[in-house]
């Protein structure tokens, strides 16, 4: 009996992934829930484990491709018989990856099965750009096959010095300095503009770079432009996605930022008091974030606003608050999800918060970790940013950002005192929250940190 293994979607705005690691070969023995492969989204990279046990019986993407959610990667079968010893020839139909919501689309995106040659369609060069000839496959990232479909260049045509002849986007460079040709319709040969200022731009690289042409270093392209060395690195696919995301917010949604500058040394002076107690009766070390996510929950019962996204001309009001908490990471940023936040005791909030930033460092994020989320925190002040403007993370309509926490004079009761503070800003979406809705938000969350009296353990 045949098990297969899907693409996971993780989060609802989610249409595709990168596949970037397989952790078994086929005929591998595979138990449920072992690691079977790493993605890479736009909101996590995570480990993927398997749905069942099993033989590998077949693996249908490369590393370094491309795959729509819900797209069958991999056969598990109960046993060994029927492995095949190679990925698959071809990409089932169905596998090709729709457009996202932005933009900006992946090559991945074409065609999993090349139109005839003799196509009169004028689409069909730009549409199998990148693609073999009939029987053949050729073996090239994302990247390069996005490059080649929009510089028109047919990837069969161009000799690859990766492994098992893999094209790189040196190769393709290379292939267009030496004269090689993109198509511009049914048997022309002659390269459209795009292609020749490819071509053109590769040659002054060359030119210009000392000794000798442009150097490939892992995929990295290394030169001088305009007298400077460089070194062009792709972008990872979290990274690519995080840019779509963040373009399309901006294009969404009309973004306002309110600030506010909140004293803290009551909450400082109650950590440093109950921190070593905490930490011995939950086990877990007591953060300020959870003091800030129980001030958020407060500010959206007040302003409800906040808490709703938009659907056309409709305003989607959310019964359920789910935090999104960001993490920065080494290689990105993820924002998983702390759910039904109102039903959670401040304890419950700050575990809730501890398990979900292990399991972000340590790529072990479920798909539901990172859904549902309705309003969002980004913590960029534990860098020693005082102030910023973070961008609202689409469909939610409001995000609140923390500063740096820092000791300053203030006047109390006209008399000067050194206290901790910090601003707190909200960024939101003027089509559906006015000024003095962010106004009311942001008051709440500095009387309810100045004035705090719920029990922390």
């Amino acid at each position: 009996m045949a098990s297969e293994v899907l693409m996971p979607q993780m989060g609802e705005s989610i249409s595709e992934g990168t596949l970037t690691k397989w952790h078994k070969k086929v005929g591998d023995k595979v138990e449920r829930e072992e690691i079977l492969f790493e993605i890479s989204t736009d909101k996590v990279d995570t480990e993927i484990p398997s749905p069942a046990s099993g033989v590998l019986s077949k693996i249908l993407f490369e590393e370094g491709a491309t795959v729509a959610v819900n797209s069958v990667v991999a056969i598990l079968e109960e046993s060994g018989a029927g492995a095949s010893a190679a990925p698959a020839a071809a990409a089932p139909a169905k596998s090709a990856v729709p457009p996202p919501p932005v933009a900006a689309t992946s090559a991945a995106a074409t065609s999993a099965t090349p139109a005839p040659a003799a196509s009169g369609n004028a689409s069909t060069p730009a549409s199998n750009a990148g693609q073999a000839g009939e029987g053949e496959r050729v073996l090239s990232s994302p990247l390069v096959r996005k490059m080649a479909s929009e510089l028109g260049v047919d990837l069969s045509k161009v000799e690859g010095s990766g492994d098992s002849g893999r094209i790189n986007r040196a190769d393709l460079l290379s292939y267009l300095e030496k004269g090689g040709k993109g198509s511009t319709g049914p048997g022309q040969s002659t390269p459209s503009p795009l292609v020749a200022s490819a071509a053109s731009q590769a040659t002054s690289a060359a030119k210009t770079a000392p000794g000798a042409a442009i150097e490939s270093v892992g995929g990295a392209l290394g030169g001088l432009v305009d007298g400077v060395r460089v070194e062009r690195v792709p972008m990872t696919n979290m990274r690519k996605k995080i840019a779509e995301h963040m373009v399309m917010s901006k294009r969404t949604s009309p973004h306002v930022t309110s600030i506010i500058e909140v004293d803290l040394q009551k909450i400082v002076d109650l950590r440093e008091k109950m921190k070593n107690k905490f930490e011995a009766t939950h086990g877990f070390k007591l953060s300020f974030m959870p003091f800030f996510m129980h001030a958020a929950l407060e500010a959206i019962k007040v302003v409800p606003i906040v808490n709703a996204s938009v659907d056309g001309d409709t305003v989607v009001y959310k019964k359920d608050i789910n935090l999104g908490i960001a993490v920065a990471l080494d290689w990105g940023l993820i924002v998983p999800v702390v759910k039904n936040a109102t039903e959670r005791s401040f304890v419950g909030l700050a575990r809730e918060l501890g398990n979900l930033a292990d399991k972000a460092r340590g790529k072990k994020l479920a798909p539901d970790d990172v859904k549902g989320g309705t309003f969002s925190i980004s913590n960029y002040g534990g860098f020693g940013t005082i102030i910023g403007q973070p961008i609202i993370n689409q469909p939610q309509v409001a995000i609140m950002g923390l500063g740096a926490m820092a000791k300053k004079p203030v006047v109390i009761n006209d008399a000067i005192a050194i206290r901790t503070c910090c601003y707190v800003v909200l960024t939101f979406d003027h089509r559906v929250i006015d000024g003095s809705d962010s106004g009311k938000f942001l008051s709440t969350v500095k009387t309810t940190l100045e004035n705090w009296t719920l029990p922390i353990i």
